[in-house]
């Protein structure tokens, strides 16, 4: 796994890229491609460009996010 420069949602730009996707998620670029292309994850199409806001991606990650077994 990837080690994140960012530390909390606020240091995060309005919109990311799929670099800063990977970036965050601690993923490869090719995966971060990957999940942009999925159905359900909040992508916004600017011509070919593809970009997440940063509050559909909180939303994204809060909402995907399971407790571990205790």
């Amino acid at each position: 796994m990837k080690a994140s420069e960012y530390k909390n949602y606020d240091d995060l730009p309005l919109f990311l890229n799929a670099a800063m996707v990977a970036q965050v998620l601690g993923i490869s670029a090719a995966s971060s491609y990957e999940l942009m292309h999925e159905k359900d994850f909040p992508v916004l199409k600017i011509g070919s460009r593809m970009v997440v806001p940063k509050e559909k991606f909180i939303a994204w990650v809060e909402q995907n996010t399971t407790g571990g077994s205790a």
